[in-house]
């Protein structure tokens, strides 16, 4: 036991019962249920991001859902200034923070901290990301090159990144990471809960509903997709869904296609969440496979004494 206020963290990969177990366990302990899932901030999106229902977020309080205009810039960083706000929020009127979601970046920098990297001159950034990636590579391999030995030659994004640190900085990007500042580890207990169902039975959910989504999502979808005000390369364009909408839409599939290729990108997605969370968190955060709520609030509950 501690003497430092506690956070709870639910985590896991898309669809697999998250959200109705932050629900229920913020009605048992009087809990305010706390957004940590990258899409789900947007404002514009509900349904394809399987948001909490407005009825779900009038039984407890909700933060950090819905509050973030489509055409807004946002990130990590931003997201976990506004989740220690929340938690200490939270703390101060006496109810349980619950962090929910799966996004594995969001919840390492507020939990860890964030690499304090300086701000990237807008020159040296410009004329890395003209570069082909094949070249860029080369040059990293060059500046740092534990880097290139580390990161895909084609992965173009990474590659440019660590290439711009080391340009801008004078030191690779790893130096950075290891000067994490800002993480809250250190002053809150922490119970967290990773939920690792079972895939077949996860693919299942995922199949039903996006499929329900799919239907249901279309009007919200088109209102976005009508905004001129949204850069091209804004995130939530690349929310499941939306570019197979786009497609339905403009004529280039049919509904049976749509549903294939969401489908399709919401398991692999799934996927990506559930290596991430059976192999980057601590060994000692919980890990369980039951699928049933009262079993999963059971666990909770017995292993942090909540």
């Amino acid at each position: 036991m501690t003497d430092l206020p506690t956070v709870a963290l639910i985590a896991g990969p898309t669809a697999s019962g998250k959200s109705a177990l932050a629900l229920a366990l913020a009605e048992k302990h009087r809990g305010t249920v706390i957004n940590a899932d990258s899409m789900q901030v947007y404002a514009d999106l509900r349904i394809l991001t399987a948001r909490p229902t407005r009825d779900e977020e009038m039984r407890v309080p909700h933060r950090l859902f819905g509050h973030i205009d489509g055409a807004d810039p946002y990130s990590a960083a931003r997201w976990a200034i506004e989740a220690r706000a929340a938690i200490a929020e939270a703390h101060h009127a006496g109810r349980l923070p619950i962090l929910v979601g799966g996004t594995g970046l969001y919840l390492r920098t507020l939990i860890e901290g964030i690499a304090p990297v300086p701000e990237i001159d807008p020159a040296v950034r410009s004329a890395v990301r003209a570069l082909p990636v094949a070249e860029a590579h080369a040059q990293l391999a060059a500046a740092d090159p534990e880097a290139a030995a580390r990161l895909n030659a084609t992965d173009t994004t990474r590659v440019a990144r660590a290439l711009e640190v080391v340009r801008a900085t004078g030191k690779p990007l790893a130096y950075w990471q290891k000067q994490r500042v800002g993480g809250i580890a250190e002053e809150i207990h922490l119970a967290p809960l990773i939920l690792l169902p079972d895939r077949d039975w996860l693919g299942q959910r995922i199949d039903a509903r996006f499929a329900e989504m799919l239907e249901a999502g279309r009007s919200e979808a088109k209102a976005l997709l009508a905004r001129t005000d949204i850069p091209a390369d804004a995130p939530v364009l690349r929310a499941i869904g939306i570019p197979e909408l786009r497609a339905l839409f403009a004529g280039e599939s049919d509904l049976v296609q749509a549903a294939a290729a969401g489908t399709l990108a919401t398991r692999q997605y799934a996927k990506r969440q559930y290596t991430w969370f059976r192999r980057q968190p601590p060994a000692d955060w919980e890990r369980m496979s039951e699928t049933e709520t009262n079993d999963r609030l059971d666990r909770i509950e017995t292993k942090f004494h909540l």
